[in-house]
């Protein structure tokens, strides 16, 4: 686990040594716009720059200044950061590097050597979204639960901490960013779909130290209290549950998204969805299920709890509230409110007062058939009867991937509007006709392939929309939208000089005026740039930069697999005006795979296999086999031949696939295999059995 010395830092500020940040740089950073020294770029995460080096008058003569490949085709969903002259990146397997900002030498490397068994774990992918910097170290988070702090002059580790210590052996992963406030660096984790019980906890920069730990859901009542910081808000959630939902963890992972206020000392978490999905079979009695789907702010110093809101009571869709959260001063009706600003996946657009929590305003930033609208009132969605789906299956929109993803959004003070990526989607969901309590499971049923298929044409592939929106948080509406092909567009930067950046779906870095939406600048990128980019600038030159590769989350929800993009490895890019750096051609495509060969299982195989796959599979590989992190039903005769090594026996678990011997049998594997078969048979051509 060394890192690798390749090169001498860059010169530092005359008093300061590399990552030499604390709160008092973060809070001023406006006094520092050639940095990026946090996830958001400071406290408020607006993901806003004051740098106007590049404007809507030369942005046209933006080019490659230099690039780093990052060897891997796995999604890199993480924003870089740049502190004096030095940008620090984190990819897949969270291998991190530091490189010399202005040219692209690396200065070091160190790879948390995470075992590949890590990579079943992590439901949407090997990814992480970030790292932090303080007071001389890179701290990062690792998937199998380190969180890790490194010397950021030779990227030697200094302390690690195991984030999971402490808490039952459960499926638990890291994909979210450390976040660091005041000399407390915080974490929360990710295993909702594979049943675990969410929680936060902070930890001391300097020596890694635990402080507090704050749950999300509640604990077993005879227990009695959980002795931790979230003693007083676990009374308070209790009261919401019934039944036996810790046997299965609960739920409530807080994935990313945590955001702080240094004035009022509140920390903000947004957690995520229930384990099971199905509410009856979590909490039998009913209940909001506190605080799944929840904003909840705590005390920095102690983590005790301060106020609460819940966006999706008792949700029951993968209805997280772990998307990015943005801090902001509005005028609203005369007066200026403190508020917090969030566009989750269950496509409305909160603002909340953040000092009490309070409701300001919702609006539907999507289509939507789960909800009508928010009651002002009570606080609380309308739903439709579709929102608590029984076992005949059902078109939710959203689905589970949401009208608005993990992907950053961007505030621009300048124009009052918010940026971000929407999604119209839709998905398929039923309550399993029987289910038997276990951790791991969604409580979901497969509902047999033919009639999600059925349910699925009902509104066809074109329900599913995508575009880049600008949204006005005062008035409640779209102001501009720019429309893409297909979900997969990345996060969202904004600057001082009007411009707008994001990566698009359609493998290039695109740049729009921040009024009216109009394109002034697109390059190629080889792949799907779905980290949000930054900007920085090293002796007045300013650059942008931005992770590229396609992967992660998004990718799993598609109908289509990414491979269907036809994309190159993952890679960092850095741009300036007048780069005249180019990237290799770009691999040619690989020859289709033949057609699938004769289905030969008798039904009985092919509907086991497809409960199997649904169970065990369809987090990856896209519901009914349709597309994900890879697209089954195009496995190649090498794949096929080899199904069992590489299901059974780990053959890909460098790649990400481990072994799943532990929970299928050789029968299992082979119900799967020819499920799949009947899959690629009954979407590439017409059937074939043979008897």
């Amino acid at each position: 686990m060394a890192a690798l010395a390749m090169a001498v830092l860059p010169a530092m500020a005359a008093t300061r040594g590399p990552a030499d940040v604390d709160g008092a740089r973060i809070r001023a950073a406006d006094h520092e716009p050639q940095n990026w020294m946090a996830v958001g770029r400071d406290y408020d995460g607006q993901r806003f720059s004051p740098l106007r080096g590049i404007d809507r008058a030369n942005v046209g003569r933006l080019g490659l200044a230099w690039f780093a490949d990052l060897d891997t085709y796995r999604g890199v969903e993480a924003s870089p950061l740049e502190v004096d002259g030095v940008l620090y990146n984190t990819s897949a397997w969270n291998i991190t590097t530091a490189y010399d900002a202005a040219t692209g030498k690396v200065l070091w490397t160190y790879d948390p050597k995470v075992p590949p068994a890590y990579g079943r774990k992590a439901c949407c992918d090997i990814v992480s979204r970030g790292l932090s910097v303080w007071k001389g170290k890179v701290i990062i988070a690792t998937l199998d639960g380190r969180l890790i702090a490194l010397d950021a002059r030779s990227g030697q580790p200094v302390w690690s901490v195991d984030t999971f210590a402490g808490e039952p052996p459960w499926p638990y992963t890291i994909t979210g960013a450390p976040r660091v406030f005041d000399g407390k660096v915080l974490i929360g984790n990710g295993g909702a779909e594979l049943g675990v019980r969410g929680y936060v906890t902070a930890y001391d920069t300097q020596t890694g130290r635990k402080l507090w730990r704050f749950y999300t859901v509640p604990n077993d009542p005879s227990k009695g209290p959980d002795h931790a910081a979230s003693d007083s808000a676990m009374a308070i959630a209790a009261k919401t549950w019934t039944g036996e939902w810790w046997k299965y963890g609960g739920g409530g992972t807080a994935w990313d998204a945590i955001s702080y206020d240094p004035r009022l000392k509140l920390i903000y978490i947004g957690v995520g969805n229930g384990s099971p999905w199905v509410a009856k079979f979590r909490s039998p009695g009913g209940g909001d299920n506190l605080f799944l789907a929840s904003i909840v702010a705590v005390r920095a110093d102690t983590g005790r709890y301060g106020w609460h809101y819940q966006e999706t009571p008792a949700e029951q869709f993968d209805s997280t509230a772990t998307q990015p959260m943005i801090l902001a001063d509005l005028k609203i009706r005369g007066r200026v409110r403190r508020v917090l600003m969030q566009a989750p996946k269950n496509g409305f657009f909160y603002v909340l007062d953040r000092a009490t929590g309070k409701l300001i305003s919702a609006h539907a930033f999507v289509p939507m058939n789960w909800a009508t609208h928010v009651d002002m009132k009570t606080g609380r969605p309308v739903e439709t009867k579709l929102a608590r789906y029984g076992v005949e299956p059902v078109l939710l929109s959203p689905g589970p991937g949401g009208a608005h993803n993990y992907n950053p959004m961007a505030y621009s003070p300048e124009t009052g509007l918010v940026y971000f990526p929407v999604v119209q989607s839709f998905f398929s969901l039923a309550a399993a006709p029987s289910w038997t309590p276990a951790q791991g499971g969604l409580g979901t049923s497969y509902a047999g392939y033919e009639q999600l298929r059925k349910a699925q044409a009902a509104y066809g592939d074109a329900h599913q929309k995508a575009w880049l929106t600008a949204w006005d948080p005062v008035r409640g509406k779209a102001v501009w939208t720019v429309p893409y092909p297909r979900d997969g567009s990345g996060g969202v930067l904004a600057t001082a000089s009007g411009i707008v950046f994001e990566g698009t779906v359609n493998k290039t870095m695109a740049a729009y005026d921040a009024r009216s939406g109009g394109k002034l600048w697109e390059s190629d990128a080889q792949t799907v740039p779905v980290a949000a980019p930054i900007t920085y600038s090293v002796h007045g030159v300013q650059y942008l930069a931005v992770n590229a590769g396609w992967g992660g989350g998004l990718a799993h929800v598609q109908a289509n697999s990414f491979r269907d993009l036809h994309v190159s490895p993952a890679r960092l890019l850095v741009y300036r005006l007048g780069g005249t750096a180019q990237l290799p051609p770009l691999a040619p495509e690989q020859a289709p795979p033949p057609p699938p060969p004769y289905v030969r299982a008798p039904e009985a195989v092919i509907q086991k296999g497809a409960a199997l796959f649904a169970k065990n599979c369809a987090l990856c590989h896209g519901q009914l086999a349709r597309g994900g992190i890879k697209d089954l039903r195009r496995m190649s005769p090498d794949t096929s031949a080899h199904f069992d090594d590489i299901v059974l026996g780990g053959a890909r678990q460098k790649q990400g696939m481990a072994s799943f011997a532990d929970v299928l049998s050789k029968d299992d594997a082979s119900a799967i295999h020819n499920y799949l078969i009947a899959r690629a048979n009954e979407d590439w051509g017409e059937m074939n059995i043979k008897k």
